[in-house]
């Protein structure tokens, strides 16, 4: 039977789809790509002077507990792969006008209203482009999503970076993307594992003359930056062992394995894999302070520069009792906290894709990248800036950048440097120095 406003809903998607999605040419001039300006954007938004390549690696780290399986007989060992997506400063083709094309998919594996959906989104970089090799090496970013997500969550932000000098490497972590969704214990066990694996095959490549990164990569200067689960992970790596409580709930959670055990506070084993080699931490919206994944001792364990970025409201991770706490918490750390006011959970990722739109869709496909007051995309702009000047501080010893975010204890009632007149509405930044 003819379902008439059905049919105007989708007349009216299909419209609206074939005036935002010109052929390439039409795009770059007319349409908004994910990290363009806003005319409010902050002045470290801006791209830097460098074409951006990209390209796509594909690596195995070697007999790792599978843990969706512990118990269940069989080889409790597998081969993980992980795929990375690599921005970084490349040499300009002649006749390379930046504009590629990503295939991303919306939907979550297992879930049966919510079927994965192939799509396309454009951004501004060349595939497989020659480096752009200087004088020194570049420094290193590894990326990490949340669950799920994908490496192609935030490239407003990755490829942002790399045309400022960065070699930015961006994870699908395995058994934690869209396509491949498995239970929630793989990413407890793994996230911190997996950035640490890459760190160590960046490093590897950054010396192997077969590989495009020989060269020019300084993986001894890295900073991790992770959003929600990418976030649990990256407070982790930088020194926050997690508390014996969350070992407990993860033994009881996998039918008895221990293995959480090795990535808690005071176990000799964490202690030792605590790397130098990465020199801060950004951590969006970072997940499992509410759980009782971290007490005081393990917070204490963060020493390294760390900027923390959330929604007041967020009801995801939390706020007072989520990011904000581990903020406080962090009592041995530089540490920096900006908070989004009455934003949620999503201030880490891309803009919803113009597909999310359909109303036959589950609204889920919407709200895994929207919020609900702020628009992404100014959160996108207002994220490239202080990422920039927080690694352009840390990493590159940018000693002028450091103004951008070492603000007045009354900033908020004045004009924030690097920004327009009256654009700082809503935003809220707060510093604490270590204690020792």
């Amino acid at each position: 039977m003819f379902n008439k406003p059905k049919f105007l809903s989708l007349l009216i998607f299909i419209i609206l789809l074939g005036n935002v999605t010109p052929n390439y040419a039409q795009t770059a001039s007319n349409q908004f790509i994910y990290g363009d300006l806003l005319p409010d954007a902050p002045e470290l938004a801006a791209r830097g002077n460098y074409a951006v390549g990209v390209q796509t690696l594909d690596l195995i780290h070697e007999n790792q507990l599978d843990i969706l399986n512990y118990g269940k007989g069989g080889d409790s060992l597998y081969n993980r792969p992980l795929k990375v997506e690599i921005w970084y400063p490349s040499e300009t083709k002649e006749g390379s006008n930046e504009i590629i094309s990503y295939e991303e998919v919306m939907g979550q594996n297992g879930a049966p209203s919510r079927p994965i959906i192939p799509f396309t989104f454009l951004g501004r970089a060349t595939r497989d482009a020659k480096p752009a090799y200087s004088d020194s090496p570049f420094p290193l970013v590894i990326v990490s999503h949340g669950y799920t997500g994908s490496r192609y969550l935030m490239t407003y932000l990755t490829e942002n970076l790399a045309s400022k000098g960065y070699v930015v490497v961006a994870i699908d972590h395995t058994e934690a993307t869209f396509r491949d969704a498995g239970g929630f214990q793989s990413t407890l066990l793994n996230r911190s594992l997996d950035d640490l694996f890459v760190l160590n095959e960046m490093a590897r490549l950054g010396q192997d003359q077969s590989s495009f990164l020989n060269g020019l990569l300084d993986a001894n200067n890295t900073a991790l930056i992770g959003y929600s689960m990418g976030g649990y992970g990256a407070v982790n790596v930088a020194g926050g062992g997690y508390s014996p409580q969350a070992a407990q709930l993860f033994e009881g959670m996998t039918g008895g394995s221990k293995a959480l055990l090795k990535r808690t506070v005071g176990n000799p084993e964490f202690e030792a894999s605590i790397d130098p080699r990465i020199k801060v931490i950004v951590a969006f919206a970072p997940w499992g302070m509410q759980r009782g994944v971290w007490n005081a001792e393990g917070l204490a364990g963060i020493k390294i520069p760390s900027f923390f970025i959330a929604g007041s409201k967020d009801d995801i991770s939390g706020y007072e009792d989520g990011t904000k706490a581990i903020y406080e918490g962090a009592v041995n750390a530089e540490r920096f906290l900006l908070t989004f006011k009455e934003a949620r959970h999503n201030t880490a990722p891309n803009p919803a894709p113009i597909e999310s739109l359909n109303p036959d869709l589950n609204i889920d496909e919407y709200l895994r990248y929207a919020d609900s007051v702020w628009d992404s995309r100014r959160m996108n702009n207002i994220n490239q800036h202080f990422v920039s000047a927080f690694l352009g501080y840390y990493l590159k010893n940018k000693e002028e950048y450091k103004a951008y975010f070492h603000l007045d204890p009354d900033s908020v009632e004045k004009e924030w440097p690097g920004f327009k007149p009256r654009t700082t509405v809503g935003l809220e930044l707060e510093h604490q120095s270590p204690r020792n």
